[in-house]
């Protein structure tokens, strides 16, 4: 089993920066897959990144690309979620969680964070 708990969120204006961190209980880390997903108000869960347990394959929602990075630390435990040049539209509560394939798919993950507030001011 893994206990996931995430930091990081915060109130911003668009254009700037948070780095979202998820911490990891267990020695299992390295065996999943972790990813991060994001809900606004009235909006259904969605995915956001994917990283591989090593950390050599990522992939990305379309409308962060370029914006936002995965990655992870197998020493701490630790996956990470950079977002540089925020905007509204990215306002959600994210979660980091963890899964045992590499998966997009919300149903395919089995352990979730409580999740981290970001709000992004225009």
């Amino acid at each position: 089993q893994v206990q996931l708990v995430e930091s990081g969120g915060g109130l911003v204006q668009a254009g700037d920066s948070l780095r979202l961190s998820c911490a990891a209980s267990g020695r299992t880390f390295s065996t999943y897959t972790m990813g991060w997903f994001r809900q606004a108000p009235g909006k259904e869960r969605e995915f956001v990144a994917v990283i591989s347990q090593g950390g050599g394959a990522t992939r990305y929602t379309d409308s962060v690309k370029g914006r936002f990075t995965i990655s992870r630390d197998n020493v701490k435990n630790t996956v990470y979620l950079q977002m540089n040049d925020l905007s509204p539209e990215d306002t959600a509560v994210y979660s980091c969680a963890a899964s045992v394939i590499f998966s997009t798919v919300v149903s395919t993950y089995n352990y979730w964070g409580q999740g981290t507030q970001v709000t992004v001011s225009s």
